[in-house]
């Protein structure tokens, strides 16, 4: 059997040997053509007709008879057989396209349409021209593959030679059209804000950072989208959003990648009551477009974001799942819950701080439980550096999350708008740094100035591709195209 490299080399003989009779194997133009969908749809029509149509797409398939060939085309929209003949091309046409075309070659087809005695829609080639000569074989086991770092690393292939990986694609993109039909539908603008931040803020996460040539400067790859549009608050619009690229050096799992999209609304004079109806209503509306109704796998769990979902506050389900009540618990307490369940941490676990433990304890023994949609609310001050104080307990926020199959599905805040109290919780955040948490937040004197000329008050709300990956029952990676891989040994 022939080496990838010996096969390599006979297509790279073809594409001499084409040019050598004038023929370029890459040309320019392609002409006129009908999508194969299209040929499908209007097939009836076409073969009555008799009219020659011409189609365009790679070989799938080529299958030699004798004198004769039946093989496939397919294009982005579907596939078709094509058969030819000797009779039908002439002894020399027939033997420059037996001898010349292969299976991943790109082809542009021309003939008369007919229906086989099995049914099977044709087109009889009496013209053809090569448009993209293949010096690459086509992997022959790669359907099913089921090394994912492979599928990955050459994704290219994975949507080609699997329909099902194109159509979640295609997916992706309504559920995207989804969400900005949905805000703009409610009056909200979009906006675009840098992906390079002086000050990176917004979340808990560890920056990229990179080197600014013209300002001979330090710059961070944003991530989180929240400060800029929080500013634009400030300077007088009342209802933004934006749907942007984020980047967090954070490890990689299935619900985790270092940059991936995420959509944030802020939503200037409304408050977290009028927050939980809209972004219920926007799920609603996003997941029944993308999937075409309202329920879906997770795992072996069945999901169903209909109706009114309810509201499970935060100090409750910890109390129930812990036994620790977060209104009294020490940090001492947490601490021996942590060495308890043996969780693991990146800091030794006599430096984290309140919050940081009270979310890994939160993740382990909480999280799970929660399948059905709910609304997670009411956290702890600690790990929302950017939320009101909930009025009626300080050590609270105003804060939801949409929860299902045990995966945070997006964040809400009644936003702080109070400059002292956000310099007091960056300040703690900034210890929090000093004590070696490369994902606490850091000081944003600019922001806290915007803030100092008067946000109002507002509701704010952030989801990322990872929901569109819930909903589809696969990794983040998966529903990625080009996400990053490892370097092949």
């Amino acid at each position: 059997m022939a080496s990838a490299e010996e096969i390599r080399e006979e297509k790279k003989k073809k594409v001499t040997a084409f040019r050598a009779g004038g023929v370029d194997p890459y040309p320019a133009t392609v002409g006129s053509f009908l999508s194969i969908e299209k040929t499908l749809e209007e097939f009836d029509r076409l073969e009555q007709g008799e009219e020659e149509i011409s189609v365009v797409g790679r070989i799938m398939l080529l299958r030699p008879q004798g004198g004769l060939v039946f093989g496939q085309i397919e294009d982005e929209s579907g596939r078709l057989q094509f058969f030819f003949d000797k009779q039908g091309l002439g002894e020399d046409k027939f033997k420059i396209l037996a001898d010349n075309f292969e299976v991943g070659d790109i082809a542009k087809l021309s003939g008369v349409l007919f229906e086989t005695k099995r049914g099977e829609k044709t087109i009889r080639v009496g013209n053809y021209a090569m448009l993209t000569k293949a010096l690459r074989a086509l992997p022959e086991k790669w359907h099913g593959l089921q090394d994912s770092e492979k599928r990955l690393r050459r994704r290219y292939l994975d949507l080609l030679l699997n329909r099902e990986t194109r159509d979640v694609f295609h997916k992706k993109a309504v559920f995207w059209d989804g969400v900005r039909e949905f805000l703009k539908e409610e009056g909200f603008l979009e906006v675009e804000t840098p992906a390079f931040e002086a000050v990176p803020g917004g979340a808990e996460a560890e920056p990229f950072v990179t080197h600014y040539n013209a300002l001979d400067q330090d710059l961070y790859l944003r991530i989180s989208l929240e400060l800029p549009l929080k500013r634009l608050l400030v300077g007088g619009f009342q209802k933004v959003f934006e749907i942007g690229r984020v980047f967090r050096n954070e490890g990689m799992d299935a619900a985790h990648l270092q940059d991936y999209t995420a959509m944030e609304f802020y939503w200037a004079y409304h408050d977290l009551k009028d927050l939980k109806k809209i972004v219920q209503d926007l799920y609603q509306f996003v997941i029944k477009k993308t999937l075409g109704g309202l329920k879906h796998s997770s795992g072996e769990t069945e999901i169903d974001w209909s109706g009114e979902w309810p509201e499970i506050d935060y100090f409750e389900l910890f109390k129930e799942n812990t036994g620790l009540d977060l209104n009294e618990v020490s940090d001492d307490d947490l601490r021996a819950k942590i060495k308890e369940l043996k969780l693991k941490t990146d800091l030794n676990v006599e430096k984290l701080g309140r919050g940081r433990m009270t979310d890994l304890i939160y993740k382990k023994t909480c999280r799970p439980k929660l399948i059905q949609p709910c609304f997670l609310a009411g956290h702890p001050l600690e790990i929302s550096p950017l939320s009101k104080k909930d009025p009626q307990n300080s050590k609270k926020v105003l804060r939801l999350q949409p929860v299902a199959g045990g995966a945070e599905l997006g964040n809400g805040f009644a936003e702080l708008n109070d400059p002292q109290d956000q310099r007091e919780r960056f300040e703690a955040q900034v210890k929090l740094r000093e004590a070696g948490d490369k994902e606490a937040q850091m000081m944003d004197e600019d922001f806290v100035e915007a803030l100092e000329y008067g946000m109002p008050p507002a509701a704010g709300f952030g989801l990322s591709e990872r929901l569109f990956a819930f909903i589809m029952n696969k990794s983040v990676r998966e529903t990625t195209l080009f996400p990053a891989v490892r370097k092949e040994e």
